[in-house]
């Protein structure tokens, strides 16, 4: 329990700077986007991506998911708020962003038996 407290931890401040970095540097928004933004992005991406698809379909998968639905995510919070105006730049520089640091974070969570492979 305590080492999946300590990934999620990681996993968050992690997703955190990627959307530090689209939303507040990119797009010029409020930070405070940035930190709703890795929330979701956090939990959505650790419940489909290392519980689910990482262990049935291995990192480069998992990380290009994650990646992808991060990016989803963070347009579907621009599309329910309006006060939040992101670009296109924005949700690929996210994206990007999180799938680099996903493939790291998998390989982690691999190699500390967080998360077990199954094929």
């Amino acid at each position: 329990m305590k080492r999946t407290l300590t990934a999620l931890i990681v996993k968050f401040v992690m997703t955190f700077v990627a959307a530090w970095v689209a939303v507040t540097l990119v797009a010029d928004q409020e930070w405070t986007w940035a930190l709703l933004g890795a929330f979701l992005g956090t939990a959505v991406n650790y419940l489909v991506g290392d519980a689910f698809i990482l262990p049935n379909y291995g990192n480069i998968t998992a990380s290009v998911a994650d990646g992808i639905l991060g990016a989803g995510l963070l347009f579907l919070l621009d599309l329910m708020s309006a006060d939040l105006r992101l670009t296109a730049t924005a949700y690929l520089t996210f994206g990007l962003l999180v799938a680099i640091g996903e493939y790291f974070f998998h390989r982690y969570l691999i190699d500390a038996r967080i998360v077990e492979k199954r094929t």
